[in-house]
């Protein structure tokens, strides 16, 4: 039986498309209307691009205090990067703005290029991106087109290993730490190259330990929610539907 006041920790599959706040949306309406209930609180544990999909947390009720520790888990993803070629966003938010030569890329290249990116390493995020200049979101000034300074963090990559490998196109998978961007990874894999590349497509595979193999898609949690036993709503809480009384009986 699952308890969403007292709290749950769901892990779904977000699609390619979705936003993480569509996921959310979507659990929370199904759960207060499931448990009839005005307001729940539905939160999530790392945030993932509409471009990208794989394992998302979703806390409910009390475990929504739970998410600094959940999201600070050590993250997995597989990521396919076109070499050759450059965008804003560094993804495919945004169309490509320059081109590079490729013809010098080897995989003897891009091997030893990539062990250069494991270990601490210092990352400077995407202006496309979250993080808060001034109390507002850096993406809010890259889309009106002004230039932003956005300052390094240290990071860690513990596991960089090259998939699949042609001079136009690499796939790798990254095991590291809270704060990464693989979309600016991929920058800066492009000019260590000396060349540019940008991030095609994102699968994220597990956060701490919550994999793939162990997240439910959206509709099985809907299903999960909609038909599953659950249990009862204290009376206590305050955001509990109350029935509207019968009317009065108008026989004589």
């Amino acid at each position: 039986m699952r308890d969403y006041i007292k709290g749950e920790i769901l892990g779904v599959k977000k699609p390619k498309g979705w936003t993480s706040f569509n996921v959310v949306a979507r659990l929370r309406n199904v759960l207060t209307r499931r448990l009839s209930v005005k307001r729940l609180k539905v939160g999530h544990a790392g945030t993932l691009d509409p471009l990208a999909s794989g394992v998302m947390i979703v806390t409910t009720g009390r475990s929504t205090k739970l998410i600094d520790a959940l999201q600070s888990g050590v993250k997995e993803y597989i990521a396919d990067i076109a070499l050759g070629a450059t965008t804003p966003s560094f993804d495919l938010e945004t169309p490509i703005d320059a081109t590079y030569p490729t013809a010098h890329i080897t995989r003897e290249l891009v091997e030893e290029t990539l062990s250069r990116f494991v270990g601490r390493i210092e990352q400077v995020p995407p202006v496309f991106s979250a993080v808060k200049i001034d109390g507002r979101r850096a993406y809010s000034f890259a889309r009106k087109g002004k230039d932003v300074e956005l300052k390094p963090k240290i990071l860690e990559i513990s596991e960089l290993e090259l998939l699949d490998f042609s001079p136009e196109k690499i796939r790798v998978r990254v095991v590291c730490s809270k704060g990464t961007y693989i979309r600016a990874l991929a920058r800066d894999i492009g000019e260590a190259l000396n060349s540019g590349a940008h991030l095609t497509d994102l699968l994220r595979t597990r956060v701490g330990d919550y994999t793939l193999e162990r997240c439910m898609t959206v509709d099985e949690a809907v299903d999960l929610i909609a038909n599953g036993e659950t249990a009862p709503v204290p009376d206590d809480y305050p955001h509990k539907r109350v029935k509207s009384a019968s009317p009065p009986s108008t026989d004589d």
